[in-house]
Order: C-alpha cells, then structure tokens, then sequence
C-alpha cells in the first residue's frame, strides 16, 4: 500500500510537462543529484515490475542472474541490462528497445481501450496532468512499447495471462 502511494506521487510529478525522463546525460554534479528523486527511484522500480510482469517472473529472474554474473566486481550501464534481458529472451522480443521508450521519455501514456462487439482496439497518447505553458514542448511523437496483459473469459489470472506489445500509437 506504501509502494502504491509513492507511485502515485511519482506519476503526479511525472505526468507534468516540466518532468525530465528517468536517464539522461548529466553535465554537472548539480545534474546528477537531481537524477536521485522519487521519479528515478519509484518510477524504475515500477518499470522493472512491469517488465517483469511481461516477461514472467522466471525469465526476468534468469536475466538479472546473467546481468550480476556478467558484471560482478565492476562497473554497468543501463544497456547491460537490458542486454542481459536481449540473452535470456533469445531475441524473441527487444527489451533493449522496448525500456528506451520508457526512460528516454518523460512521462507516460495514456492507453485508451475501446470495445466493439468482438474487436478491441487501443490507443495511446502522452498523459498531461497539467500543461504548464513556461514548460511546453509537443510530445506528440513520443511512441512507447507498452507490455499489455490480459485475461479472457474462457480462463483465469493465475493460469492463463494473454500478452500484446502496443509498439505503434493505435493497434487491435
């Protein structure tokens, strides 16, 4: 429950267009300070939750065992993991490209479900809060690959999750 708030206040603060996404090239020591916030820290943690969710729990945990064997006793970037995550899925699904989207980005997307009759639909957009017009900048190219996961009726949540990879703006 105390992680959920923590997301909440992380998403407030990252759903306004002066927020900053959770890597970025630092110039200054002033710059790397300010990378260590609620935003960096809440906002990858629920990331990695969410690649893990997609992935499943047993593979996500086989690839950060190979990114802690490979990188033990040195230094990392953030592309080894996502390259240890590249091993473990043989190439069936970019992880790599995937995450970018996510902390390249400022912000998040908004996913917007429609049904009709037997056809789903889904869209996404870059969610504002609040435009602050002394901050604006369009985003209206910011395209994220978002992990869907779903359940039918002909199953249940703990036996049989549906996955769909939303990497365009709109898809069925």
């Amino acid at each position: 429950e105390d992680f959920l708030n923590l997301i909440f206040k992380a998403m407030m603060k990252d759903s306004l267009n002066s927020s900053r996404p959770v890597s970025s090239a630092v110039q200054s020591s002033e710059q790397i300070e300010e990378m260590f916030d609620a935003l960096s820290y809440i906002k990858g943690a629920s990331l990695l939750l969410m690649l893990q969710r997609y992935l499943t729990k047993d593979v996500f945990q086989a690839a950060i065992e190979v990114y802690l064997h490979n990188h033990n006793y040195g230094s990392a970037q953030s592309d080894d993991l996502w390259d240890s995550m590249n091993e473990i899925t043989n190439g069936t699904l970019d992880v790599k490209k995937l995450m970018k989207t996510w902390i390249l980005h400022k912000g998040f997307p908004l996913v917007t479900v429609v049904r009709k009759g037997k056809i789903i639909s889904v869209q996404q957009e870059k969610f504002l809060y609040r435009v602050e017009p002394e901050n604006w900048t369009s985003d209206a190219s910011y395209l994220w690959h978002i992990p869907l996961t779903y359940i039918t009726s002909s199953c249940n949540f703990t036996h049989c999750t549906n996955a769909y990879l939303l990497d365009q703006k709109s898809g069925m």
